[in-house]
């Protein structure tokens, strides 16, 4: 077409741009909550920081590397149980959290030796034995005591308010380092291989993408991510009981926060964990019809808009609110050209 210039690719447009500005903001605002909140709303937000680690999480095992897992509690339970293990050993209890988490990284990766060698279903239920498993071995810690349980003790010699400042700040800390670091990921070489293998492995690998070694990295550190969740989670409540831990409701959580805000992309996990944790808030006192009620939402969703709200909403209104993918910029004459061409065909 004369007249019309070349066509260009951008990866940054002005919206993204006030977009993350905008997140980052956020993310500054919320270092000040403990100085700004109650101490109820304080210990409510470093709730809803540890829900979006797990939906994160679970959206980069699930959403872009294509491995359903029912059994991500193992990770979770694991990460809580070698927290307490570590601070008994004298480890100060916060360094312990992290250090739990690469602690159960480290273990995740013989078990995806063996769980990778699964797809499918068989993956999904040989994830629910390996919790199972985790959860017969954990028993077995006299320090733990069966499902009597235990306490993260060392805690006690924190102030109440110094103990749930701390836990905030680091629950936020956690999100923050974890989403900055999915984000780069989905950036890089990592992130288009994740991709390819979300649409396709069996057509990724024929173009060259490690199927098996991403995966790998993507179970590990989902694995990680899930048991410094864990590892929070005890933070904030203290207490450990193997039961509570190990539940398969963590991972229904998981799988709830992802499907409903958008399985396979960035921003829907993050949404799910603020709808759930707004339902959870409103109707948590509900008992069980609190947990059928989920149930029942998920599997609608699933059924009738298995995007999900932000896949809905990004698939009809095209926001590109986060510079992930590379868009094809039309040139100014382009863009009347095909206008006048469609009327022309109408």
């Amino acid at each position: 077409m004369s007249g019309v210039g070349d066509l260009g690719v951008e990866r940054w447009t002005p919206r993204a741009a006030v977009f993350v500005a905008a997140a980052l903001a956020v993310l500054g605002g919320l270092a000040f909550g403990p100085a700004l909140f109650s101490a109820a709303i304080t210990e409510r937000l470093s709730a809803l920081f540890i829900y979006v680690i797990l939906a994160v999480m679970w959206n980069v095992l699930a959403g872009y590397g294509g491995l359903v897992s029912v059994g991500q509690q193992a990770f979770f339970g694991l990460g809580a149980y070698v927290a307490v293990r570590l601070s008994a050993a004298g480890i100060s209890v916060y360094p312990a959290l992290l250090l739990a988490a690469l602690v159960v990284g480290g273990l995740a990766l013989p078990i995806g030796e063996v769980m990778l060698r699964l797809s499918g279903g068989e993956f999904a239920i040989g994830m629910w034995v390996v919790a199972e498993l985790a959860h017969l071995l954990v028993n077995l810690d006299p320090l733990v005591q069966g499902e009597t349980g235990t306490s993260l003790i060392a805690l006690d010699a924190f102030g109440a308010a110094a103990r749930r400042a701390d836990t905030y700040w680091a629950a936020l800390a956690a999100m923050a380092f974890l989403l900055a670091l999915v984000f780069l990921m989905l950036r890089g070489r990592l992130g288009t291989a994740l991709q390819a293998i979300r649409d396709d492995d069996v057509a990724a690998a024929s173009i060259g993408v490690r199927v098996l070694a991403t995966k790998r990295v993507v179970f590990v550190l989902a694995a990680a991510g899930a048991a410094l969740a864990g590892a929070l989670w005890l933070a904030t409540a203290i207490t450990f009981q193997p039961h509570a831990y190990f539940s398969v409701q963590w991972t229904a959580y998981m799988i709830f926060m992802t499907l409903v805000g958008g399985l396979g992309t960035f921003e829907g996990p993050v949404l799910g964990a603020v709808l759930f944790f707004i339902v959870e808030t409103a109707f948590g006192a509900s008992g069980v019809w609190y947990l059928v009620g989920l149930g029942a939402a998920a599997l609608g969703f699933a059924l009738f808009a298995p995007r999900g709200v932000w896949g809905a909403f990004a698939a009809r209104f095209s926001p590109r609110l986060l510079p992930l993918g590379y868009h094809v910029v039309l040139p100014a004459g382009l863009v009347p050209a095909l206008g006048k061409k469609g009327e022309e065909q109408a």
